[in-house]
């Protein structure tokens, strides 16, 4: 695969909503604005009882922010808008009305992990290590932060943000609640997302909306913090420290 993309397949009232981006599957603006739309459009559509949210390839699930634009913010307002986009759509994921299942078969990086936090239910595979690498480049985990810590608490989010070169296992993650099962590999990984999914649709679509809503409560708030947290980080971003950081990756 070369091209990148962001797509939905509908089988058996599931919404397979899949992204791709050959460098690693990273996340640019584009694909994050059309990862928002179809998880909006999934959440109305009337046939789609539950949704599965994955990327292609068998390695990385995701690599976080787009190191091309990253590296090609300019301004304060550009920095916010793409730092805006991992807002909205962890906003998209939180106000969403079906539970989102994450497949995760692979490494997952900055962005990526509020990808997962921000899922219902995450499976994954052994392979499915986890890092917080903002600080390194000298910005920081802003926008996911919230819900990240509201999976696995302010004293771990702290850990892995200060730890920023360190991979942490697929099975810390699994102890510390932002996995719920781990596999041995992709093929039993599959198998367990789509009989997890399938039993899902079997219950009553009223009790898990309520249940959703539920379990996001006091997090009302959001639409505004997340977009507070981006304009952090979109200042910093253009940061002397952060320039001379994103030259030497460059």
């Amino acid at each position: 695969m070369s091209k990148s993309y962001a797509k939905q397949t509908i089988v058996n009232h599931i919404s397979y909503i899949e992204f791709y981006h050959p460098s690693h599957n990273s996340l640019p603006g584009e694909i994050l604005q059309n990862l928002v739309e179809l998880i909006k459009n999934a959440g109305e559509n009337e046939d789609v009882r539950v949704i599965v949210l994955q990327s292609g390839g068998d390695r990385t699930f995701c690599a976080g922010a787009s190191f091309t634009e990253l590296v090609n913010i300019s301004d304060k307002a550009s920095g916010m808008a793409f730092f805006s986009g991992f807002a909205e759509l962890i906003n998209a994921m939180r106000t969403c009305p079906k539970f989102i299942v994450g497949r995760i078969q692979g490494k997952t990086v900055g962005g990526g992990l509020g990808i997962v936090a921000a899922c219902d239910y995450c499976l994954a595979t052994k392979y499915a290590e986890v890092k917080l690498s903002e600080l390194n480049i000298g910005i920081g985990p802003f926008v996911i932060g919230p819900v990240v810590e509201r999976k696995i608490g302010l004293s771990l989010l702290s850990q892995i943000s200060l730890n920023p070169k360190k991979f942490y296992s697929a099975l810390w993650a699994e102890r510390h609640g932002l996995y719920s099962e781990v596999f041995e590999n992709i093929l039993e990984l599959d198998k367990a997302v789509k009989t997890f999914a399938e039993d899902l649709c079997l219950y009553n679509p009223e009790a898990m909306y309520e249940m959703k809503k539920s379990f996001w409560r006091g997090t009302d708030h959001w639409d505004r913090l997340l977009k507070d947290q981006a304009k952090i980080s979109g200042r910093l971003v253009l940061s002397s420290f952060t320039k001379n950081k994103l030259s030497e990756f460059k």
